[in-house]
């Protein structure tokens, strides 16, 4: 897995390089103040303003969104209804342990990657000990597999908080660094000084915040979808393992006949 976000991150970077760079080649430029126009039109490049002015923070930041980007891809392809309730597996154990094959089932099951799979091989494997040991070994089977999957989305919820920290730290230092042309200067330094350090601060800001919010949307649709096809593995594999669950008798008191003599003593 590690390999195929490596690989996706370094082809989400070249296609994010082009986007950004492509621009700054065209040349495109803008009016940054209308009063420079006395002296000549004073422009800026988009890719200058918008990433070269944030500074090395502005390029972290673009680093985590092509990795937020690269993580989603991968959980799309993870975590979906194929490799958690996989029907296959589902109607292939049941039709296996109608026919009674139950070795056939467990290895069917062990060798199944989904949950399903995994749940159900738990429960098999615990069938001699009765029907209470399958239902314990399926929960605790759900359990550490749902925790897996929490764990590995994880990434992005810690990319979506850590952001806007990132951001705010680029904020307090093209602070510091315009109080600091204002202390060398003795004076209140000039309208370019003023609006280089303040971008620093607002660029870092942007970006913080551009990386953050699709992150924790990312995470918040991923996780409310593994607590979807949790839910319904474990509903699939109750009904599956069903089948062990021994019959209850209840021992009802026959009461009197009607037309029976009672004995007294």
């Amino acid at each position: 897995m590690v390999v195929r976000i490596l690989l996706m991150t370094a082809l989400l970077a070249a296609l994010v390089g082009m986007i950004l760079v492509g621009p700054a080649m065209a040349q495109t430029d803008v009016v940054v103040d209308a009063s420079a126009t006395a002296h000549g039109s004073v422009s800026i490049k988009y890719f200058d303003f918008f990433v070269v002015k944030g500074g090395y923070i502005a390029f972290g930041l673009i680093a985590l969104s092509i990795v937020t980007i690269a993580l989603a891809i991968d959980y799309g392809v993870s975590i979906r209804r194929a490799t958690i309730v996989s029907p296959d597996s589902a109607q292939e154990t049941k039709k296996l342990i109608d026919q009674h094959k139950y070795v056939d089932a467990v290895r069917y099951t062990s060798e199944d990657p989904s949950m399903m799979g995994c749940v159900l091989n738990a429960a098999l494997l615990e069938s001699r000990n009765g029907f209470s040991a399958m239902e314990r070994a399926m929960e605790e089977s759900l359990d550490d597999r749902s925790a897996r999957l929490f764990r590995k989305i994880e990434y992005v919820s810690i990319i979506g908080n850590v952001s806007p920290m990132i951001g705010l730290l680029g904020t307090v230092m093209g602070m510091i660094l315009l109080f600091a042309e204002i202390h060398a200067a003795d004076a209140f330094p000039g309208a370019r000084i003023v609006a280089d350090r303040i971008s620093i601060a607002l660029i870092t800001t942007f970006w913080g915040l551009a990386v953050a919010i699709p992150a924790l949307s990312i995470y918040a649709i991923f996780r409310n979808r593994i607590d979807v096809l949790t839910a319904e593995c474990a509903l699939a594999a109750e009904q599956i393992i069903g089948v062990f669950k021994p019959s209850e008798t209840l021992d009802v008191p026959v009461p009197a006949t009607a037309g029976q003599p009672t004995t007294t003593s």
